[in-house]
């Protein structure tokens, strides 16, 4: 709890088991040029977190192949469990499954609370034809995706390929990581605001948006109500990003919107 005053969940973690955390935490730093705060473990995420004055955190990973999705999502499960509540898991689906259907149920049957999809790293474009199954069951099931959106050097995420999902798929819940948009934050948030079904996370955004201004003009435009406050750990400092975070200086019903109270509408956060 920051200043003993707002709850806070950091709404976009990854986490990893121990033995491979490094290894895959180091994968991440590469694909992004950027060397990462963290170690990727769950003891670390509770520890640094704490020291932040995060009270929950959101945590997920993603399967870059279909073999690795049952093996991810029931660490995530595990984790959450070993908790005692102070983790809220998602899964993890990949467009080549050959049973869609049973990865679904699978999550759902784990307890998760919705689906993490990474599609530059899991190398599919989000309007794919493979992936329109995984937003028919998301939204038949009302499990909310958060979603890697967004990045110049592709086109996989960016927002002419997230409109027509979000306009397809209008009782699917999509949160676009990054403001909706990594490395192109000004021209997504143009392009995205205003549709009701689709939410933001500001990870992965403050280190290359130095301009408190411009932030505050990217949270404004989507709405206060619309933006969820997230870390990427390990790629970033939860003390460093929560003061970033807490120096825009919003009233008090601002940060409670943004720190928890959307989150916890997103996820079913109990």
């Amino acid at each position: 709890m920051v200043n003993n005053k707002f709850t806070v969940i950091d709404a976009h973690c990854h986490i990893y088991p121990d033995k491979i955390a490094a290894k895959a935490a180091g994968a991440t730093d590469r694909f992004y040029d950027v060397h990462g705060f963290g170690d990727g473990t769950v003891g670390m995420l509770k520890r640094e977190g704490k020291k932040a004055g995060i009270d929950k955190f959101v945590v997920q990973s993603v399967a870059t192949t279909p073999k690795q999705v049952s093996s991810i999502n029931n660490f995530i499960a595990r984790s959450v469990e070993e908790s005692n509540g102070v983790l809220t898991g998602l899964g993890t689906l990949h467009p080549d499954s050959d049973d869609m259907e049973r990865d679904v149920e699978e999550i759902i049957s784990l307890g998760l609370h919705g689906v993490k999809l990474h599609p530059d790293i899991q190398g599919f474009k989000i309007d794919d034809y493979r992936c329109l199954k995984i937003y028919e069951l998301c939204e038949k099931h009302k499990l909310p995706i958060l979603m890697h959106t967004g990045d110049s050097r592709y086109d996989n995420s960016n927002p002419n390929r997230l409109v027509p999902i979000l306009e397809i798929y209008t009782d699917l819940t999509i949160v676009g990581a990054h403001f909706g948009g990594w490395s192109i934050w000004e021209e997504a948030s143009k392009k995205l605001h205003g549709i009701p079904n689709l939410y933001v996370d500001c990870s992965s955004s403050f280190a290359w948006l130095p301009d408190d201004k411009v932030v505050k003009e990217i949270i404004e435009r989507y709405g206060t109500d619309r933006v969820l406050f997230g870390t990427d750990y390990p790629m970033w400092s939860p003390s460093v990003e929560i003061e970033r975070f807490m120096g825009l200086g919003y009233p008090d019903e601002v940060n409670r919107q943004i720190l928890s109270e959307n989150a916890i509408k997103v996820f079913n956060i109990k």
